[in-house]
């Protein structure tokens, strides 16, 4: 049995793992998305099933105003003695001279929940992990960022104990990491044997990435970092385990941010972040990045079979230091020759009470002044609210784009009246960087169509406003071939009433040009530059008196 990489497609960063007996976890990044850290299980490492969201209370979390790619970073995920343990970092401001990062720790007895709620711990960087040492005493390790200029040291990890029975941050904060040439983060502190572990990213989050690991003998160091032989490594640079640098042609790039879990079998594996390129290099119309490779999926989830060596330095299992499509599975996942995916969920009627947990919106959660399943049943109704820029009140929700080839229709029916009533689908990365296919009203032809562009704030109609039929169910799709993008759109079909159709589809008819699409990345945004393209449905009403839109079906699937 092989695992086949990403074994979480799409925007799924930051991946932190636990096993619980024979159950495994993953804990992901979901920054400005609400509901916040997306849960992974699995019972094999190879089939993961998603079960929903640790985070999901508004009164306890508030995105509210944080900007493109900030919120919710990097969750760590562990477990002792009957209790799950969730600390992350809520950042509320990033592209900036002083961050704001705020982390916090929660705790459950039961990976659903409910959680406890969030106990401050400190401010002085982002990515904290928890130790829970064979002694009972726990500690907590971050990196510190550092507002000065120039930076006293490129790379600074800090470390404090936590006392679990005060719920609150403990004794001396001392510095076990400064370095002025290789930068470290996320790292995870873990012990094995005699040693105490460093496991850290290093080198930004990009094609540079890498994974690096330190140890000590003391949990307070001094830390020595592994320095095993790389042929491609080149002066400068971190000396990392995982790492795609310098192999520009292997398919995981940017691999780095990794975290460690040994099997019921004695078996270890990392996962880790990576990255799935779009193209070669930027088309020539590209307005935005000189960078020669884009990647609109976001960075994603993969795994590695790991291999302690005889002196207790951790490498890959079949050598070398650049991450793999195809891992061998363990030798014996619980029922793993029985347990497939989970159905990937296509199809959406809006005919039960709650939104599927595939589904996220941006910064607060979807109640019922934004969207009803009971207003008209079988119809989803989204209350048009703030425009797509606001990063307070805006009516979407969003499904991750998971591969390079998908397509995505929905049903509405909406009526505008005011030329500031909008609904519609949507191909977006963040609230400066989308395409949204939409149905408003203008005062020369009424309700029509019409296809907006924004690139970094740049705005753009690629479509004259087309005149609608009033009365009439419109069907709106995106077809998705490798970097480019084609809308389309159509009248539901007489005797079509609940479910799309493949006659319907085939009523459709393009609108707009084939747009490349490979500006909605993390190389091509001026600010958000860490979560993936998501494909949504919205609906604006900038009167402010709320004008509802009704969606009576939506189907995302890869082809």
């Amino acid at each position: 049995m092989m695992i086949h990489n990403p074994i979480l497609r799409g925007f799924h960063p930051d991946p932190s793992i636990v096993r619980v007996g024979e159950d495994y976890y993953i804990a992901t990044s979901t920054f400005e998305w609400w509901p916040a850290v997306r849960l992974h299980h699995s019972r094999n490492l190879v089939n993961w099933e998603p079960i929903g969201y640790a985070l999901t209370d508004a009164s306890r979390l508030d995105l509210r105003g944080v900007g493109p790619s900030q919120g919710i970073w990097a969750p760590d995920l562990s477990y002792d003695q009957g209790c799950f343990y969730l600390i992350y970092t809520v950042v509320k401001a990033f592209y900036c001279n002083m961050y704001d990062t705020h982390n916090y720790l929660v705790t459950a007895a039961d990976i659903h929940g409910p959680w406890s709620e969030p106990v401050p711990l400190n401010n002085f960087g982002f990515d904290p992990s928890l130790l829970h040492d064979t002694d009972g005493r726990k500690y907590i390790v971050s990196m510190a960022t550092d507002h000065r200029v120039p930076k006293k040291y490129a790379g600074r990890l800090v470390l404090q104990e936590y006392d679990p029975a005060r719920k609150q941050m403990t004794g001396p904060v001392r510095d076990i990491y400064q370095a002025k040439d290789i930068f470290l983060e996320g790292p995870h502190l873990f012990r094995r044997k005699d040693w105490y572990y460093l496991f850290c990213a290093d080198t930004g989050t990009g094609e540079l990435h890498g994974q690096t690991i330190l140890r000590a003998k003391n949990v307070w160091g001094p830390y020595e970092m592994f320095r095993p032989e790389d042929p491609y490594r080149k002066d400068g640079e971190a000396y990392s385990i995982l790492t795609a640098r310098n192999h520009p042609d292997v398919l995981l790039q940017k691999a780095g941010h990794c975290d460690l879990v040994e099997t019921t079998e004695g078996e270890w594996y990392a996962v880790h972040l990576c990255g799935r390129k779009i193209s070669e290099k930027v088309s020539a119309d590209a307005a935005v990045s000189e960078k020669p490779r884009r990647y609109m999926l976001g960075r994603e989830t993969a795994i590695q079979k790991m291999r302690w060596r005889d002196d207790d330095w951790l490498v890959m299992a079949d050598g070398g230091n650049t991450p793999r499509e195809f891992v061998d599975a363990p030798k014996s996942g619980a029922d793993w020759e029985n347990q497939t995916n989970a159905a990937d969920f296509e199809w959406d009627d809006f005919d039960v009470n709650v939104l599927h947990a595939d589904y996220q919106s941006l910064r607060i959660p979807m109640d019922e002044h934004y969207v009803s399943l009971q207003a008209r049943p079988g119809w989803l109704r989204m209350y048009g609210r703030s425009g797509l820029a606001s990063r307070f009140t805006q009516t979407l929700i969003a499904r991750r784009m998971t591969e390079y080839h998908m397509e995505a229709y929905t049903c509405v029916d909406f009526e505008p009246e005011n030329f500031k009533e909008m609904a519609g689908l949507i191909l977006m990365y963040d609230t400066d960087n989308y395409l949204y296919l939409h149905i408003s009203w203008d005062e020369d032809c009424g309700k029509c169509i019409s296809l907006l562009k924004a690139e970094n704030r740049n705005y753009q109609y690629l479509t004259e406003f087309l005149p609608l039929k009033e009365e009439k169910d419109v069907v709106l799709g995106l077809h998705i071939d490798g970097p480019y993008v084609q809308f389309s759109y159509g009248y539901r079909r007489e005797g079509d009433k609940n479910r799309f159709s493949s006659a319907c589809k085939g009523e459709c008819i393009p609108i707009g040009p084939k747009i490349d699409a490979s500006f909605l990345s993390d190389e091509a945004c001026r600010e958000g530059w860490f979560t993936g393209t998501m494909i949504g449905i919205c609906c604006q009403d900038l009167t402010g008196f709320g004008k509802y839109a009704d969606f009576d079906w939506f189907c995302v699937k890869n082809l």
